[in-house]
């Protein structure tokens, strides 16, 4: 019953946000894009007091017998885990959105759908994730040494190296169906010579939900570290996820400003992937590890903002 009266709220959004509030495609101002991105992250930290509320009444299933304390302190957790990782997923696609010139006043919906289709497609994700780590103890080594890889791999990434229209997804779609450069309001779909094409924001949309399915791949692991409760992993997800699209209109902005912020990524993954592989033979508190990964965090932030690039002339940004 909790799972459904959650599921529901979360559709009833959708719906009201793409037919009432956003009805009309518009550009999304930092103003109205700092205004709901403070509403979602008030309702996903207000959200704790209801996982409190359902673990100390015994209204859901407790699997990993936590305590409400100890369940509130994995969720902010996890929430600030996929949260963190989220802002990397703003810069592949500010790059997208870039790449097939999409005009701003599209962007929402394009997000719209990308972030529903990652509803599902997580959802799938972390059930098959959680229902592994149940049954075999020794997955839990293998999302470490996961983690480990892409923290490493992250931290000599180079962000040039991708380019959306040299994809193998872009590729594939040219041989799956005409694709046009020609965009006709929001449509995903339009009719040239006769034959039916795709539209760069169909394109864009495509590329978005894959690129999401692989950060995903992070994510998942990264927040299946902290707890195998499988209420607890979707709420965190899913509330992060629903806040991507604001907090998107928000940093994509100051982009340049986060130079630093990859550092707190690779560190953060790297942390989780040790507690994910020493979870046998050491356990760390719960408050611990939320500390550790809100530090992370806040040092590339602040990093980011405090310390100027050499490369620059003052009062410039890195380009």
């Amino acid at each position: 019953m909790v799972w459904g009266i959650f599921i529901a709220f979360i559709i009833l959004f959708l719906a009201l946000d793409l037919g009432v509030f956003n009805r009309t495609p518009h550009v999304i101002k930092t103003k109205e894009a700092a205004i709901w991105t403070t509403v979602w992250v008030s309702v996903a930290l207000a959200f704790s007091g209801i996982i409190y509320w359902l673990f100390s009444a015994g209204l859901i299933e407790n699997p990993t017998n936590l305590s409400p304390n100890n369940a509130v302190l994995k969720y902010i957790t996890g929430y600030l885990i996929e949260l963190s990782l989220s802002i990397d997923n703003v810069f592949v696609i500010a790059v997208i959105f870039s790449s097939f010139a999409i005009p701003a006043k599209f962007q929402h919906e394009v997000l719209f759908w990308g972030i529903l289709g990652a509803i599902i497609f997580r959802a799938l994700m972390i059930l098959f994730g959680v229902a592994l780590i149940n049954k075999f103890d020794w997955i839990v080594y293998v999302f470490g040494a996961f983690l480990l890889i892409t923290a490493y791999r992250m931290l000599m990434h180079k962000e040039e190296e991708f380019d959306p229209k040299h994809s193998k997804v872009y590729k594939f779609l040219r041989k799956l169906f005409p694709l046009t450069t020609k965009m006709e309001g929001d449509k995903f779909f339009i009719r040239k010579m006769g034959v039916r094409a795709a539209t760069p924001l169909f394109v864009a949309l495509i590329i978005i939900e894959l690129t999401d399915i692989l950060f995903a791949l992070d994510s998942i692991p990264a927040i299946l570290a902290i707890t195998a409760d499988p209420f607890i992993v979707f709420s965190s997800n899913i509330l992060a996820i629903l806040g991507l699209r604001s907090m998107y209109f928000l940093i994509s902005r100051m982009l340049q400003k986060f130079r630093y912020i990859n550092y707190s990524l690779v560190a953060i993954l790297a942390f989780v992937g040790l507690k994910m592989i020493f979870s046998h033979h050491i356990e760390l508190p719960e408050w611990l590890s939320l500390a550790v990964i809100a530090v992370c965090l806040s040092a590339g932030i602040i990093a980011s903002m405090t310390i100027k690039d050499s490369d620059e002339p003052s009062g410039h940004l890195p380009q």
